[in-house]
């Protein structure tokens, strides 16, 4: 695994665990809502912005992202 691909793949893992957090939700269903959604694919995309900023800010960004997906 090259290290660009280990950063995003810790990264991810970061993100689930804080939204998990944030939302008392298992890690389960967080990987569920994430799928649904796509925010794998957008985590992953836009890592080079979005692995520098806050943990608050991130679990927010993912919240809109997913509020946007269900309109």
């Amino acid at each position: 695994m090259d290290k660009n691909l280990k950063d995003i793949t810790y990264f991810i893992s970061f993100c689930i665990e804080q939204y998990m957090n944030e939302k008392g939700i298992n890690e389960d269903e967080v990987i569920s809502i994430f799928s649904e959604y796509g925010v794998f694919d957008y985590l992953k995309d836009y890592f080079d912005v979005l692995h520098t900023q806050s943990r608050q800010w991130l679990v927010a960004d993912i919240e809109e992202f997913i509020n946007d997906r269900k309109k």
